[in-house]
């Protein structure tokens, strides 16, 4: 069985999804429209929260809330479902398909077998479609690939009840109505007024104020932690903003682009100006990402060099503190 499903590379599997699904049942929205309307854009240092041995750091909201945000703000109703038996779960997958009815599913990386090795690594908040099945063979639409893949029964049960933090147990969700018509302009303010408050909450680990924490941090980690632990730690950093979903720079330009769209839409020119800063501010995030990467490459503890990343980092985070300012009053 295989429904006629049309895959789309996107840069985030998320919002990839998200996209996907709603293409599919008739409604035309960009994954960067997603993205902003779901507020997706976020920083957040979790001290509390260990991954690969070193400080969890997210660019983006919680997995799931995306599209939780992006449904309610626009009138979609969503079904999600987990499962504690793999039997059950696998069952639900397919009366779903067989039901011609495409779903999401959040899946752990390390065991993706089609994924390059250097990506396969323990996160367990990967996004995908299945929209079909040939014997023991699952269809897969993983919107980070170019190409429509596919995973035997054994492959997608290890990836759905991959352990761990934010293991997915078998975690499925797929829409369950749509309207005809959606409040796109509305939505859109929601969503922007949603991640202004995000970005500069008056939280120490949360938005432009994590941001400038981490900066601290990093001055200190060489000789608190010692080189080692030090250049760890900062990989860290790097592989959560670069190779995990889209990362720091990614979603800054996701967010431009999504600036852009809603800039017509609401015919509010301030936001196509505001696109192009956030564009800026994503290229000095690449360029920090660039710059930490020499270091731990190089398994260097100087301190110089350790500070010269967080001058930048200070810098990233004045700028979008301005810009979350300007961007609040420009939708008023």
């Amino acid at each position: 069985m295989e429904i006629k499903f049309t895959h789309h590379q996107s840069a985030h599997c998320e919002n990839g999804v998200v996209s996907n699904l709603m293409k599919h049942h008739g409604f035309q929205i960009s994954e960067p429209m997603v993205f902003g309307i779901g507020s997706g854009l976020l920083f957040c240092y979790i001290p509390f929260l260990m991954v690969n041995h070193a400080p969890a750091i997210t660019y983006r909201a919680m997995p799931g809330f995306i599209f939780k945000r992006f449904a309610k703000r626009v009138g979609i109703k969503i079904k999600r479902e987990k499962f504690k038996n793999v039997k059950n779960a696998k069952q639900r997958l397919d009366d779903n398909l067989k039901n011609n009815n495409p779903v999401g599913l959040q899946v752990g990386v390390y065991n993706l077998m089609y994924f390059p090795d250097e990506y396969r690594f323990h996160f367990n908040a990967h996004n995908l479609v299945v929209y079909g099945k040939n014997n023991d063979t699952y269809l897969i639409s993983d919107p980070v690939m170019e190409h429509v893949t596919t995973l035997t029964d054994k492959q997608l049960e290890d990836v759905r009840f991959a352990k761990g933090a934010f293991a997915p147990k078998g975690h499925m969700y797929y829409p369950t109505f749509i309207p005809k018509e959606m409040p796109l302009e509305k939505a859109i303010i929601k969503g922007i007024k949603h991640t202004c408050r995000d970005m500069l909450a008056p939280v120490p680990i949360v938005g432009v104020k994590g941001i400038r924490m981490v900066a601290r941090l990093i001055r200190k980690w060489p000789k608190k932690k010692g080189a080692k632990v030090a250049n760890h730690y900062l990989g860290q950093i790097v592989r959560m903003q670069e190779e995990i979903g889209t990362g720091g720079g990614g979603f800054r330009y996701i967010y431009a682009a999504f600036l852009q769209e809603a800039s017509v839409i609401l015919n509010n020119p301030k936001l196509h100006t505001l696109s192009k800063e956030m564009t800026h501010i994503g290229d000095l995030w690449r360029d920090f990402a660039l710059d930490a990467s020499r270091i731990y490459k190089n398994r260097s503890g100087k301190t110089d060099g350790y500070n010269n990343i967080a001058a930048q980092l200070d810098h990233i985070a004045n700028k979008e503190e301005v810009f979350f300012k300007t961007l609040k009053k420009a939708i008023k």
